[in-house]
Order: structure tokens, then sequence, then C-alpha cells
């Protein structure tokens, strides 16, 4: 069951797929559909999941699940996982590896790896300041208030010095 991403309580348990590389405005439009599509049907034995979900800065696909109502089975990820599976192979993108970085590089979102990452954090070409997109994020309230936050405030911290 579909629902706008606004109205999930603020512990709806939360996902992030992170693209290597920004979308453009098609392919988003495209994958809201999809999204919307997928969402409409997902289940768990059998039972609706309110789910709602929104795509920011055309590199992240957020979804939401409302967990009052029912929770995520593990079929019901499996199925969330082969559509994302999907997604990456219709628009050439990586959308599952947890092993890379998306940080603010002034105005910019720039993507790395995290080999990469940490060797821009020796060089100093990224601060404790650099503000980072924390993925591990569980809920809508920590999606809210804390994905967005300087690396000092995050797991990022571990490569700063």
């Amino acid at each position: 069951m579909l629902t706008e991403f606004k109205n999930l309580p603020e512990d709806s348990r939360i996902w992030i797929y992170q693209s290597n590389r920004k979308l453009t405005d098609d392919e988003v439009s495209e994958i809201e559909g999809k999204t919307a599509t997928f969402l409409k049907q997902w289940t768990a034995h059998g039972s609706d999941l309110q789910a709602g979900f929104e795509i920011k800065y055309n590199r992240f696909i957020v979804i939401g699940l409302n967990q009052a109502i029912a929770s995520a089975s593990g079929c019901s990820i499996d199925a969330s996982v082969h559509f994302i599976q999907s997604l990456e192979k219709d628009y050439k993108v990586d959308l599952m590896d947890k092993m890379n970085v998306t940080f603010y590089s002034g105005d910019y979102i720039a993507h790395k790896t995290l080999a990469d990452f940490r060797k821009m954090a020796k060089n100093k070409s990224v601060s404790k300041n650099t503000v980072v997109f924390n993925n591990l994020v569980n809920t809508k309230e920590e999606y809210l208030e804390n994905w967005e936050v300087p690396a000092k405030e995050s797991w990022h911290n571990r490569f700063l010095s």
C-alpha cells in the first residue's frame, strides 16, 4: 500500500540506496513510477505493507515502511532487494554497494569508494566538518535529523584524524 513519504510515522523503517552517479530527470521520473508500482503491491505474508518513498538529489532512493501496520519479512525484504537490483540493471547504476561514500564537496555531491575517501581524509581533502550522507540511519526520524551530517557525527569519523 503506497502512501506519501511525508505521511509515514517518524519510527518508520528506512532503507537508503545511493546511486554511484547522478540520475537524469527522465530516469528519476521513470524510477518514481516503477517504485510506486512496486510499493503498491509490496506485501509480507499476504499483508499489505504501508510504504512510501522519495528520491533525493537525483541520487538517493529512500524507501520507508510503517512497521506499526506490518513489518517486512525475509521474503518481502528479498523482493525489495530484487526490485532495486532490477533498477541497477535497467539504469546501469550501482545502488547496493555500501562501501561507497557520498558527501558534499562545495555545492556538488561527490561519490567515492571508501578507499578513495580514506585517501582524501589522509590528504586533508575532507575534514571532520565535511557533510556526509549517513546511509546507515534506520528510521525516518534518524533520516530527517541525522542523514546529512558533519563526518565527525557519523561512522565516517573513524577515517578522519
